[in-house]
């Protein structure tokens, strides 16, 4: 199993039961699915594995089963995100011991800090635990956007192993994928903006970690292939289908954020028979009626879908 974290890493979705449980029939099924498709890494308790919604004792179940379940055919980097330090060290320690092979971290987001503290918070985690350390850059979540400059220093002196990137800044990511060159490309650089995945490529990004990924894995892989063969064709028109797939964030006409992103997707993966239910976790509704159907439309249009 390679763990260099190159590649296709889906952030995985947590499916629930019609009740609110954990469904681990249907967690099998997906993850069974990336694998299959040729992702190169699962990353869970992330945004679209509802890492907030989720209690302690639900976070070591959806860690256990995602070790267990991939089996050592990938990695599985586990989303260790909190307000403050300490209680992210304590579910980092949890990850360990579940058998995680990389932790993913934010900076903190209850009692905003400086720059000085972001830097001793990563430091902190590393030093606490032995695992590769991710930054997850979200600044939509979180209130902090990372400089560039503090990440490829982290980088460079061993205490981050990559970074995330969800912040929608295409000009920052460039920059930072610039300046990760000139410090000799200490970092794993991964975007999270799945929808202009073509573009991070272009400047240099080491892999994607798409939502979407969860709908559609083989093309994500099949454009990290091509990428990795220089076609840049491939590389764009697969983007643009992918493009079209994405739309159907905006099939609910009603329910906006988490609700409308990770809910469609949820909703395509119960259409394709990966999920057995589209269950939300509360208080977020689940996606019903008009809103299923125009999603499974949008899947047949896209291919994914018969």
């Amino acid at each position: 199993m390679s763990t260099d974290f190159r590649g296709v890493i889906p952030p995985v979705v947590t499916p629930l039961t019609e009740t609110g449980e954990f469904d681990r029939d249907s967690y099998k099924r997906l993850i069974d699915k990336l694998v299959d498709a040729g992702v190169s890494g699962l990353f869970v308790l992330g945004s679209s594995g509802e890492v907030v919604f989720s209690t302690d004792a639900r976070r070591r179940e959806i860690i256990a089963a995602a070790v267990e379940f991939a089996a050592g055919r990938v990695p599985v980097m586990v989303g260790c995100i909190d307000t403050e330090t300490l209680r992210v060290i304590e579910h980092a320690k949890v990850a360990q011991e579940l058998g995680a092979d990389a932790i993913v971290v934010t900076a903190p987001f209850y009692a905003l800090q400086g720059l000085e503290e972001i830097e001793r918070h990563f430091r902190m985690v590393k030093q606490a635990v032995d695992l590769p350390l991710f930054a997850y850059d979200i600044p939509v979540c979180v209130h902090t956007k990372l400089p560039g400059s503090l990440l490829v220093k982290l980088g460079t002196e061993g205490v981050l192993a990559g970074v995330k990137d969800s912040s929608g800044d295409d000009v920052a990511f460039r920059f930072l994928c610039q300046d990760n060159e000139k410090a000799g490309h200490p970092l794993t650089i991964l975007t999270g903006h799945e929808v202009v995945v073509d573009g991070a490529y272009l400047s240099g990004a080491d892999g994607c970690v798409p939502g979407l990924g969860n709908v559609d894995p083989v093309g994500y892989v099949k454009q990290w292939q091509a990428y990795q063969a220089g076609d840049w064709e491939t590389v764009r028109s697969e983007q643009d289908r992918l493009a079209e797939l994405m739309r159907i964030v905006f099939a609910p006409e009603d329910i906006q954020g988490f609700g409308a992103g990770v809910g469609s997707f949820k909703t395509a993966l119960m259409v394709q028979g990966v999920f057995a239910s589209n269950t939300m976790p509360a208080p977020v509704r689940t996606l019903e009626g008009e809103t299923v159907d125009r999603i499974a439309d949008i899947l047949r249009a896209t291919g994914v879908l018969d």
